[in-house]
């Protein structure tokens, strides 16, 4: 889809894309590790789907995203990621790089499919063996493993025989799966991330239809072949729900006492500015995040979806049964935040959207826009939907602390891309001074937040490492700490946000 297009239908249909199209010196400002608490997680994060590679490798199975990627017109710049970046084959030199800046921690995701290539079943064993070999590289190197057992690559086997996440039959399948990866890697895993942004897999996925599997009804499927917009995202959050639920159930039973790990949910989150002070669009801002955070969260917290949600959306909306409540409540360890963008938004006075798209974003009532008057509201970066706000690190994070009672939290992915010009040299990509500046700027409304505000923030993971396939905007978008020359052999060469990570991770 051309650009200007692409930006129109976003715009209309409301949808926020962090880490989907997708993702010098150090401690300017007086920013430096002394400026986070004893113990602060620094690491950078990535997905098997978008580094990986090696798909038909080993007895991996297919996942709805190689047939999503390989349907014509579905990827910006018309690429897969059947190589990627090659992590598959290349991990321990991409382990040295995060050992030579000094991070902490990585946070990586399993592909369901190389452990259970038809979801479930028969393990494959030499799927098990390569996340060993992984974790255990990790490990040598001083580097704590953040393990994410769901980043969108569902294995096709299961959308094939009853449509995924859209069947109760997925939240029974998922704990097969997870309950696999504790008896694998338990033993050296204390940090699990269950579900990776369950909110734009619900919207982008069978809402807007956007993303793998690409399901939607709008604008009498002008878009899509099958799907539900009014219906289906809401089916689907709640087994997302559900299984994480189930998942944690089981870990606390049967792995916990012996393994002593935590177990969260890595939320997409914008936070949202009301356009104007009035009390419409202040109301407006509140429900967008209950619409956002507050759809997948709240259960968690509140054992139910937020009342906005209930009285808007009505019977569509599915309901907890007790038993079900029960078992939700309680069940997050950590709350995992991916944060990249802040937008305005203001109340829908018209019924024109409701009409045309019966959604997810109709039900909310708002709209949301990086710009206000004709001003955006604050610099972009290369994909269309991020615009570079720090301040609202700390509202969130504010925000989170006084909703949930302060619970631990992690920001799971926070960063910023550049374009993939062919006509800017690799002399001059590596000079990444936007990004020094986006980092550190989050990282000091981050530290303020924990310092001044009393946030418990644990760990911050910048997205990405390297380069990589970025969804639907392909080998388009670079949202890297390392520049991967995709002309070459894909070298890795360090940007200068490598340098600034690496003076702030040494700084005292």
């Amino acid at each position: 889809m051309e650009p200007t297009r692409l930006l129109l239908l976003l715009l209309v249909l409301g949808v926020s894309l962090q880490g989907c199209i997708a993702q010098g010196g150090g401690g300017a400002g007086g920013l430096t590790r002394g400026s986070f608490p004893k113990g602060f997680v620094f690491g950078t994060a990535s997905s098997a789907y978008q580094y990986e590679g090696a798909v038909k490798e080993d007895g991996r199975g297919k996942t709805i995203w190689d047939k999503f990627a390989h349907t014509f017109g579905k990827v910006a710049d018309l690429s897969n990621a059947d190589v990627a970046v090659d992590q598959y084959h290349r991990f321990e030199e991409d382990i040295q790089l995060m050992a030579d800046m000094g991070m902490d921690a990585y946070r990586f995701s399993i592909a369901w499919s190389r452990i259970l290539p038809n979801g479930t079943g028969q393990v494959n064993q030499a799927g098990v063996d390569h996340y060993n070999r992984f974790i255990d590289a990790l490990l040598s190197k001083g580097i704590e493993p953040y393990v994410t057992l769901y980043h969108w690559d569902l294995p096709q086997a299961l959308e094939d025989r009853y449509n995924g996440w859209l069947d109760r039959q997925i939240v029974y399948d998922f704990a097969e799966y997870a309950e696999t990866c504790f008896e694998a890697f338990g033993d050296r895993v204390r940090h699990w991330v269950t579900l990776n942004e369950p909110h734009t897999v619900a919207v982008q996925g069978y809402d807007a239809g956007l993303q793998a599997p690409g399901r939607c009804s709008l604008l009498l499927h002008l878009y899509c072949r099958s799907g539900d917009s009014a219906t289906e995202p809401y089916v689907v959050a709640h087994n997302f729900i559900l299984a994480h639920a189930k998942v944690s159930d089981v870990y606390r039973k049967k792995y916990k006492a012996a393994q002593n790990g935590e177990l969260g949910i890595a939320f997409d989150v914008m936070w949202f500015e009301p356009m104007t002070n009035t009390t419409a669009d202040i109301e407006a801002a509140k429900r967008g995040q209950e619409f956002q955070l507050g759809w997948f969260a709240d259960p968690f917290f509140f054992g139910d979806y937020p009342a906005s949600m209930r009285s808007r959306v009505g019977d569509r909306l599915p309901r907890f049964t007790a038993a079900e409540a029960a078992l939700v409540k309680g069940a997050l360890d950590f709350v995992g935040i991916n944060h990249y963008t802040t937008y305005y938004t203001k109340h829908n006075s018209t019924d024109l959207v409701g009409r045309l798209l019966h959604n997810t974003l109709a039900d909310t009532g708002t709209i949301s826009l990086p710009f206000r008057n004709g001003k955006a509201i604050g610099d972009r970066a290369n994909s269309i939907w991020l615009y570079i706000v720090p301040s609202g690190m700390r509202s969130l994070m504010n925000y989170v602390k006084e909703r949930y009672n302060s619970p631990p939290i992690y920001v799971t992915e926070n960063g910023m891309d550049d374009g993939n010009s062919p006509f800017t040299s690799i002399k001059d990509a590596l000079k990444d001074s936007k990004r020094v500046k986006y980092h550190n700027d989050y990282l000091t409304n981050l530290a303020a937040s924990i310092k001044d505000d009393a946030c418990d923030v644990r760990g911050y993971f910048a997205w990405s490492l390297l380069d990589n396939w970025e969804w639907t905007a392909g080998y388009s978008s670079r949202f890297g700490l390392y520049f991967v020359d995709y002309k070459d052999n894909l070298k890795r060469y360090p940007k200068s946000s490598v340098q600034w990570f690496k003076n702030l991770l040494a700084s005292s």
